[in-house]
């Protein structure tokens, strides 16, 4: 019996011991994996101060790989945000904005992966218009949309956040080029006899960015197509919001809206050959924005800060 109890507080001790031994080693293997997860984001830090951005984005990748459930690994998910947006990895920096929205909706600085999103997506519409044309309203809308509708979730959802004033200056900016777009669409349907497209451009610029400089071209957008549809009333309708509202518009004559004005004075081979016949589908071209544009439409040039 007394052999038994020997043997038990033996084996107790031995187990203590060895829960001991592991306990240990595990703290220890823990120390090392913090230490090494560490210097790793101190090289980070190294490589996004010195604007290394490729290896800074190496190394941000590989302590996702390797850490991911670190003491730094939701502020690295952040720097790579950051870091991709640098790079001019405009895609590569909205796609990690979203993965870090939808893993840490509740994180104190979401806001941040919010508002990084519609500053890659501003940018995304910019570095491709200017790689094509100074004029950043001939080109296609959509980036400056989304680059929108994401600064209006920041400030739908964060109103207080630090970042708020920034987005709503872009968006006012965003607002106006999307207004344009409009009406150079519009523009171009005259050009191609597509009326009723060309109205509805203009129609939806009147109705949904009533405080954009592009607003007095959607009317006359709205009395020109009106007119070439044959709907006089409408037509005078729309002319009767412009005389009331803008009545220096360009293309009001003395209160008489002038359905010549803006027209191409050059002459098609087709219209020489018909004697005329299509000259009433010429290409209408209505850009007021020398007169009615109070914004400056450069690009907002504030940079965005490193989480």
């Amino acid at each position: 019996m007394q052999t038994f109890k020997l043997f038990s507080i033996f084996g107790l001790l031995l187990i203590t011991l060895i829960t001991a031994s592991c306990s240990s080693n595990k703290e220890i293997r823990d120390q090392r994996a913090r230490g090494a997860e560490q210097d790793l984001y101190e090289s980070v830090q190294y490589y996004l101060n010195s604007s290394n951005w490729e290896t800074a984005i190496e190394y941000l990748e590989s302590m996702e790989e390797n850490f991911p459930f670190g003491v730094y690994a939701e502020q690295a998910q952040l720097d790579l945000i950051y870091a991709h947006f640098k790079s001019n990895e405009h895609d590569a920096a909205i796609a990690s904005a979203d993965r870090f929205i939808r893993l840490h909706p509740q994180h104190h600085n979401v806001d941040y992966a919010y508002y990084m999103r519609g500053i890659a997506a501003f940018y995304n519409q910019t570095a491709f218009s200017s790689a094509y044309s100074s004029d950043y309203t001939t080109r296609d809308p959509g980036a400056a949309k989304d680059a929108f509708n994401h600064f209006s979730q920041l400030i739908n959802r964060y109103p207080k956040s630090q970042y708020v004033l920034d987005a709503q200056k872009r968006m006012v900016y965003l607002r106006n080029i999307i207004a344009r777009s409009e009406i150079n669409v519009a523009n171009y349907y005259f050009k191609r006899g597509a009326y009723t497209a060309a109205l509805n451009r203009g129609r939806w610029v009147v109705e949904n960015m009533q405080t954009t400089p592009a607003v007095p071209d959607g009317l006359a957008v709205m009395a020109q197509a009106y007119h070439l549809m044959g709907m006089n009333d409408l037509s005078q309708d729309a002319i009767n919001v412009l005389q009331h509202n803008f009545p220096d518009h360009p293309a009001l004559n003395d209160g008489t809206f002038d359905y010549r004005f803006g027209r191409d004075i050059k002459r098609s081979w087709l219209s020489y050959a018909t004697f005329g016949i299509f000259d009433k589908a010429l290409y209408v071209s209505f850009d007021t924005r020398e007169q009615y544009n109070p914004f400056d439409e450069s690009i907002p040039n504030t940079a965005p800060p490193k989480s």
